[in-house]
């Protein structure tokens, strides 16, 4: 499976993405905007998630789309974003139609970036600005690394980032992946360059160094500099259920895992959104293919968004590039 003419989540037709972030805060929030209401799921793998309107994407749940998909950064603070992009949908008559009203849905997850050296003293909680700034920037085009939900992230010794990967199937329907990566472990192999992800590499996308040599070595982790959480959006073109789009996101954690050592820990929120525009009919042959492209989707964007990290004044962790490149 190939990537699409652009390799990010917006080859899936049907999506835009926009990002907006402060750098002196040292963080920020990143938008996936349906063209139209679009079909959602959601798996949670880690065991410190921070969510808001995740319940509602549960296949038995009333509500069978949604407008757009958030992630920020910030913690409980930054599931404000969502405040924002929903203020931005209702002024372009976006949301689901209740008692002669219209109520944008959109779920939101958040990552903890607030022990990243960023100046966190504000006076009025800044999300709820980002997210419009990030509604109203959205478009087909978008920066990986240090920027959006992923500007303040981290990794065991390096800065992590914002990061994005697409796939076509032998069909020709295509498969993306939107990543914040701000893990407790590493998406690096021990203390060396290569990248856990590296297998699943597509034309040397992340510096194409091929798997570490040698035997696996024991994982580092960032506990004594508190922070954690991936968060992921994996979507297609297919026409899905819901419940298709939540098993979607329940087999792209696969890719966290493959990308990131050790993933789904107690002090990670790891959590993944799964959602379907539905311009595509889906054969059986879509469906077999359909998780296995979402997760090395989700790996490869893991290690963009590592490779892609930019050094800013005050930060805590070296980027790849300062270290490696």
């Amino acid at each position: 499976m190939r990537p699409g003419p652009r390799n990010l989540l917006t080859d899936v037709a049907g999506l835009t993405v926009g990002q907006a972030q402060d750098d002196i805060i040292k963080t920020g929030v990143t938008v996936v905007v349906g063209d139209a209401p679009m079909v959602a799921g959601v798996h949670v793998m880690g065991g410190a998630p921070g969510t808001r309107e995740t319940d509602l994407l549960a296949p038995d749940k009333t509500v069978q789309a949604v407008d757009a998909l958030t992630l920020a950064g910030g913690s409980a603070f930054g599931l404000a974003a969502a405040d924002g992009v929903a203020a931005g949908l209702r002024a372009d008559g976006r949301g689901f139609e209740a008692a002669g009203h219209l109520v944008p849905i959109v779920p939101a997850a958040i990552i903890f970036d607030l022990a990243n050296g960023g100046m966190k003293d504000w006076d009025e909680n800044p999300y709820p600005a980002l997210g419009r700034a990030a509604y109203a920037a959205r478009g087909s085009d978008l920066e990986l690394g240090s920027v959006g939900a992923g500007t303040g992230a981290t990794t065991a010794g390096l800065k992590g980032g914002l990061g994005s990967s697409s796939a076509v199937l032998p069909s020709g329907a295509t498969v993306g992946a939107l990543v914040a990566v701000n893990a407790v472990g590493q998406a690096t192999v021990g203390e060396g360059l290569h990248f856990w992800a590296a297998p699943f590499e597509q034309d040397d996308e992340f510096g194409g160094l091929g798997p570490a040599p040698g035997p696996a070595p024991a994982p580092r982790t960032k506990l004594d500099s508190p922070a954690n959480t991936t968060i992921a959006v994996v979507a297609t073109d297919l026409a899905l259920a819901k419940a298709d789009a939540q098993r979607m996101a329940t087999a792209a954690h696969d890719g966290i895992a493959r990308a990131i050592v050790p993933a789904h820990t107690p002090l990670d929120g790891d959590l993944v959104f799964g959602t379907a525009t539905g311009l595509r009919d889906a054969d059986e042959q879509d469906r077999l293919h359909l998780g296995h492209a979402a997760a090395t989707c989700l790996a490869r964007a893991i290690a963009r968004a590592v490779y892609h990290a930019r050094p800013a004044t005050g930060d805590i962790f070296p980027t790849w590039q300062q270290r490696f490149g």
